[in-house]
């Protein structure tokens, strides 16, 4: 059975950062492309970040320049490492694994972690 397990979220001061990790176990990880998507309170779950098998990243315009995605194949584990927080940041935070290795479309979630930032 395959499983995630995000860590990491929690409250943060406006400018602050924090990193998430997501675990995997129960499938071959480094096949599958890999993502972190949030949903904030009203709004749709929206892709933020995105990593293929090769490495190629690609993130939202709102989290350019300020997260990071990336992943570990020998510890299964991705990671992202958000700075420069803002309020509009607020959301719970899910990764992902795809069900190929070049996108995140089927696959595997997360259960989530909450991400707030206030001061």
């Amino acid at each position: 059975q395959v499983r995630l397990m995000e860590r990491g979220g929690g409250l943060v001061q406006p400018g602050g950062s924090l990193r998430l990790s997501c675990s995997s176990i129960g499938t071959i990880f480094n096949i599958r492309a890999v993502g972190w998507y949030r949903q904030a309170p009203g709004k749709e779950r929206e892709l933020v970040a995105s990593m293929t098998k090769s490495g190629k990243t690609t993130y939202d315009d709102s989290v350019e320049g300020r997260f990071m995605i990336s992943r570990d194949n020998a510890r299964t584990t991705i990671y992202l490492q958000m700075n420069n927080l803002t309020a509009e940041d607020t959301a719970v935070y899910y990764c992902k694994l795809g069900g190929s290795g070049e996108s995140t479309t089927g696959g595997y979630w997360g259960r989530g972690t909450q991400v707030t930032v206030s001061s």
